[in-house]
């Protein structure tokens, strides 16, 4: 449910709980500066389902210090080692993706990486292939899941598990989606990054535990609905998404939408005892 009063075509707002702590007030009164953004990926991994195109998500623990069992897409911040100049890459290149995410090459690279590596870790899909007209055909076993712990932990970069083996990061089956920017009221912060993927040909999502208390595939609308019922619950970037891939009909649709590289900075605005979320560009808000 929107406000009343509208906030112009671009932008809505939504009642917002202010229950914030005294951190978060003393930003949104000017006493403190916000806390920094941290640059992140997360990913829409897409196929057709017997209903229509389909998104897979997870719903995170409930102990998560950040969006704590909200229903979300596999995604991170980007670690320090995702900027591997040494990466095996095949796709566009750092440069090009620069210009898509309008973002410096270095972090564009780093953005990329952390977007594939982020996958793999969440849902078990490896974006890379032998050669740069290829993907891994079923990256599942004993010796992939250590590959994939060892990526979790930190023991290995996504640069040296490609070199071990023989494969090259597949950019160009990544589509630039959207970028939102977490509210500055917020302890933990992001500068995220929205991308869609096909789900490889052969590979299959796995629960692989961790972060997430349960996983599923979904019909975008049919995500917003359960949203509307009540029974997950979806962050407004989320939302949003969501509600922008069920407008693309389908699978083609989607990876040939046009990217939208301009920031999403939501925002909390208080009037006469009350707070609204402020959610820009959209003309109605999905949930």
């Amino acid at each position: 449910m929107t406000e009343p009063e509208t906030a112009g075509p671009e932008v809505v707002r939504v009642p917002f709980p202010l229950k914030l702590g005294q951190p978060g007030l003393d930003v949104l009164d000017g006493r403190a500066a916000p806390v920094a953004a941290r640059d992140a990926a997360t990913v829409m991994l897409l196929r057709p389902g017997p209903a229509g195109l389909e998104v897979y998500m997870l719903r995170r623990q409930a102990s998560m210090a950040f969006a704590a069992g909200m229903s979300v897409f596999p995604g991170g911040s980007v670690d320090a080692r995702d900027a591997d100049e040494d990466v095996a890459w095949a796709g566009p290149d750092a440069e090009q993706w620069g210009r898509v995410l309008a973002a410096p090459p270095d972090l564009a690279r780093a953005l990329v990486c952390a977007a594939v590596r982020e996958t793999f870790e969440e849902s078990g899909v490896l974006l890379a292939g032998e050669t740069p007209d290829t993907v891994v055909a079923d990256p599942t076993g004993d010796d992939w899941e250590r590959d994939r712990n060892a990526l979790l932990d930190r023991s290995l970069s996504l640069a040296e598990l490609l070199a071990q083996r023989h494969l090259v990061l597949r950019s160009d089956l990544l589509r630039s989606w959207s970028r939102w920017i977490t509210p500055v009221f917020e302890p933990r912060r992001y500068d995220t990054r929205f991308f869609a993927a096909a789900l490889p040909a052969g590979q299959r999502t796995r629960d692989v535990g961790g972060e997430a208390a349960a996983v599923y595939w979904t019909g975008p609308q049919e995500a917003l609905e359960t949203g509307r019922r009540g029974e997950i619950a979806l962050l407004p970037p989320t939302a949003v998404t969501l509600a922008e891939l069920a407008a693309c009909g389908g699978m083609d649709g989607a990876l040939a939408r046009v990217p939208d590289a301009g920031a999403r900075r939501p925002e909390v605005l208080r009037r006469d005892g009350a707070a609204w979320l402020t959610v820009p560009g959209v003309s109605e808000y999905p949930l």
